[in-house]
């Protein structure tokens, strides 16, 4: 007999040993194929809970579809993560007095590569830890020689066609970092933050027109003052101009619909340079565009001379007190706004005109939307592809250069002239450039590197060997199904749809499974600053992998967001407790675990248990199908804790316990056979402690003797009057145990039933199965008559039972208590029932909410229809 409790410490790390050792996560060859490519982490990342959640699934799914005989790859990697990492690598040189430029470009990237190659494998480690059955031997990196190879092929490429080019255009600026960043890279917090208003004198006469802004710095980049055409307050300024306070420029009032009569003063001032909407504005009206800043958020020579060289933000303090000298100044409010600020610098974002290269996203998108038109590639849920079309229907160009060292070098080269040569590599530049210019020229390489998301949208063929024609390629190209959050579908899910239908012209993936937010158990986002941050590997030590999948697989439901606790987690570790107690019992119970082949069942708590569990096989099947996590887990956890380990093996004490050899036998075979097809079952849900038992018993004694690689239970059945009859069993016995604690009476105590008034089917039911009903119902007898002693009633499937209890017990405080619970569930039905008949409720509230309202309802009028049958018994 193993031990009484299950230590997954000395498990998890041991199982995964042998996993790896016998190169278990590798494809074994197969007709069917089922591939996943990991969304890669980044290589400075550690394991959070958004990770264990999207991974758990990933390995779920590539478990299942493993041990349903396809040839299964799982592709993992990481992300070189471009601006995440070159600020970890500066902070450390800096604690070492050390600066990027001190060093230089080449001996910078130098030390990138040592910090990757000692702490890039953290969150592959952890990983493991949670039990991921990757490939490991096919680990890909963004910046391994094959994925480069793959992102300059795509850039030549994309460049020959026209799509990808570069402009001066406004982008995120992150002026720490001094870098273009894209929007994902872009928080967006609410603040507390002050509207100024602001009055620009009107040339030629002495009116003024007032204009509200949050950002009175940029004033010195002003080239218009907007109001709405239908704005009738404004009519005769238009066409007029006006003098910019302190800047002493004059600009014109324009109309343009921009302007909103109800936001500010109606009147708005234009700053191209540096606001997205703004240079819409300037665009459409031809107005100029004066950059105002330098990079690094400091005020350059195009502002009065005495704000040149001051910090933006000092730049405003000093702008104000001027404004209000000059009495330009009308008033300031105190607003709730949004500001935008860099997720890793941590400070705020300027809109900032730069030179950039682009790719042509809206010609990108035309094949990518037509693969989720035709249904090629689908969305789990469904709704997600009306984010998916809303964002790709408006595509802007993608601004794909970052002002950093650490990433793809753009494959461009510049002559002296200026002229741009894009080739493979600096050879074929120069010969470009000799073929134009008729001699040789000096070439110096554009120094930007390409955005992450670049590299990251070839993930799914460019770790398969794209751009050769390997044979994995073949095989594994589209992939099955993707795993990601809603978070990245513009940024990763959509660049991956168009680069492989431009280049392969096939969809990535066939579906695409967007899972939720993982919460706090209150339902707020982890945060560090909140102290709410649940640390995934804390979990993993306290309570095993096993429990932290299972809890985070069952609270996987589509479109809702995991409210994730602790609590939730130990009590999932109960549940491999449960399973090792019913290992423990069939080794106490000397059941063979040596066979492999379905008994023959006779005895109907056998082929009940063998009914239940293809039921339950099927359910999860379909659950798998349509994503449903949530409800395959349910199911999977139903059957072990209640069908099989609380009723099966309770039902079998009557037979274990018995003089019957023959019947012994027959359970002792079935229960092992079960429990088998339920370790298949569980496995891709809790993979350790299945495998361990699944090895302790030698449960296959082939030369494949894992779990991993056993078959996913393959049986089918019909059920039958015997199945029925245990069902009804324990119905009976169901309702005893749940009447004594309506009634609170002590579990343990013995109660006598009378079956005078059931129908002559019942009766000889009863009698059949009455060693049973007693030994598990705790029941004296059953009686034909009626005894003379207090008794209550208890309905069990439309009958009335009568039963008397050995103990003494008070009925009418018993039916005053009843009363009670009666009267407030009328109360909480009423409650139920009015908003129901409120058209307004029904429709606005959220679907699934009406109909858990209609689901309450049901339960309680049910629950009311059973106190009063109790009641009227007594």
């Amino acid at each position: 007999m193993s031990s009484d409790k299950y230590i997954h410490l000395d498990v998890e790390d041991k199982i995964y040993s042998y996993w790896e050792k016998n190169e278990l996560f590798k494809p074994r060859s197969n007709s069917k194929k089922y591939s996943v490519v990991i969304p890669p982490p980044n290589v400075t990342g550690s394991l959070h809970m958004g990770h264990a959640l999207n991974n758990s699934i990933q390995d779920f799914l590539v478990r299942y579809y493993r041990m349903n005989n396809y040839e299964t790859l799982w592709q993992p990697g990481t992300d070189h993560a471009g601006i995440a990492t070159q600020a970890l690598v500066e902070r450390k040189l800096e604690k070492e007095g050390v600066s990027k430029n001190d060093l230089g470009r080449e001996k910078f990237i130098q030390k990138v590569w040592e910090w990757k190659n000692q702490y890039g494998d953290i969150i592959i480690n952890q990983l493991k830890k949670l039990g991921c059955s990757c490939d490991w031997s096919r680990n890909a990196f963004t910046m391994d020689e094959n994925l480069s190879k793959s992102v300059i092929k795509v850039f030549v490429e994309l460049h020959k066609k026209k799509l990808i080019y570069k402009a001066k255009k406004l982008v995120n600026w992150d002026t720490v970092l001094k870098t273009a960043i894209s929007d994902l890279e872009v928080d967006q917090r609410e603040v507390n933050s002050k509207i100024y208003y602001i009055r620009y004198p009107i040339d030629g006469t002495s009116d003024f027109i007032t204009i509200a802004t949050t950002r009175p710095e940029t004033m010195f980049g002003d080239t218009a003052i907007a109001v709405n055409p239908n704005d009738e307050r404004f009519k005769s300024f238009v066409g007029k101009t006006v003098t910019i306070p302190i800047v002493d420029r004059k600009i014109k009032i324009i109309e343009d619909d921009y302007a909103d009569p109800e936001q500010g003063t109606g009147a708005l001032k234009i700053t191209p340079a540096h606001d997205f909407n703004d240079y819409e504005v300037g665009v459409r009206n031809t107005l100029e565009v004066i950059n105002i800043f330098t990079e690094d958020g400091k005020i350059n020579e195009n502002a009065p001379k005495d704000y040149i060289g001051l910090d933006r933000f000092d730049a405003r303090k000093k702008l104000l007190k001027e404004l209000k000298e000059k009495d330009f100044f009308v008033k300031d409010e105190d607003i709730r706004n949004k500001v935008p600020y860099g997720d890793r610098s941590n400070s705020v974002i300027e809109p900032f005109l730069t030179d950039q290269w682009f790719v042509d996203a809206e010609k990108l998108a035309v094949k990518a939307k037509e693969i989720v038109n035709n249904k090629k590639t689908n969305f789990f849920p469904e709704n997600w592809s009306k984010t998916y079309f809303q964002w790709m229907n408006n595509i802007e160009p993608w601004c794909i250069s970052r002002q950093l060292w650490w990433g793809h070098q753009i494959p461009a080269w510049y002559a002296p002239d200026g002229k741009i040569f894009v080739a493979n590599n600096e050879e074929e530049a120069k010969k470009d450039a000799k073929d134009f210019y008729n001699k040789d020229v000096e070439l110096i390489r554009d120094p930007d590197v390409l955005d992450t998301w670049f590299s990251s949208g070839l993930w799914p063929f460019a770790t398969l060997g794209w751009p050769e024609k390997t044979e994995y390629l073949e095989k594994f190209y589209p992939t099955t199904v993707l795993v990601t959050g809603f978070d990245i579908i513009f940024f990763w899910v959509a660049r991956m749809m168009m680069f492989g239908m431009e280049f392969l012209n096939k969809e990535p993936f066939k579906d695409i499974y967007v899972h939720a937010l993982v919460r706090d158990e209150k339902g707020q986002k982890m945060s560090k600053s909140k102290g709410n941050v649940i640390d995934p590997l804390d979990l993993i030590e306290k309570y095993s992998a096993d429990a932290l999948r299972f809890t985070l697989l069952s609270m996987a439901s589509p479109g809702t967001d995991v409210k994730l606790s602790e609590d939730r987690v130990k009590g999932y570790r109960n549940f491999l407790n449960k399973l090792w107690n019913a290992n423990n019992f069939l080794i106490t119970n000397e059941c063979d675990f040596s066979s492999n082949d379905k008994p023959n069942l006779t005895l109907n708590i056998n082929k009940w248990i063998y009914n239940e569990l293809i039921d339950v096989k099927n359910t999860i099947e379909q659950n798998i199908k349509d994503y449903r996590f949530d409800e395959a887990a349910k199911h999977a956890y139903r059957f072990a804790w209640n069908s099989y380990c609380d009723w099966y093996l309770e039902l079998s004490k009557t037979i274990l316990y018995s003089d019957d050899d023959s019947a012994k036998k027959e359970v002792r075979a079935t229960a092992v056979y079960i429990f088998k097809q339920l370790l298949k079952i569980l496995h891709p849900f809790i993979p350790f402690v299945t495998e361990e038992i699944w090895l302790n018993n030698k449960f296959d004694n082939s030369n494949k003797d894992y779990l991993m690689y056993s078959n996913w239970p393959n049986d089918e059945a019909k059920k039958d009057q015997s199945s029925k009859d245990v069902q009804k069993i324990i119905d009976i016995i169901s309702d005893l145990r749940s009447f004594k604690n309506e009634l609170n009476v002590s579990p343990g105590s013995f109660t006598d039933i009378s079956i005078k008034n059931l129908n002559k089917d019942s009766q000889k039911f009863i009698n059949e199965n009455s060693t049973v009903l007693k030994k598990l119902g705790r029941i004296n007898s059953f009686h034909d008559e009626d005894l003379d002693k207090p008794a209550a009633s208890m309905v069990i499937s439309g009958e009335i039972y009568k039963i008397y209890f050995d103990e003494n017990i008070d009925l009418d405080l018993i039916k005053s208590n009843l009363l009670k619970k009666q009267e407030k569930y009328q109360n909480e039905l009423n409650s139920i029932s009015k908003r129901l008949s409120n058209k307004g409720f029904i429709d606005r509230a959220p679907k699934e909410i009406v109909e858990q309202e209609k689901t309450n309802y049901n339960n309680l009028e049910n629950d009311i229809k059973k106190i009063s049958l109790t009641i009227e018994g007594i």
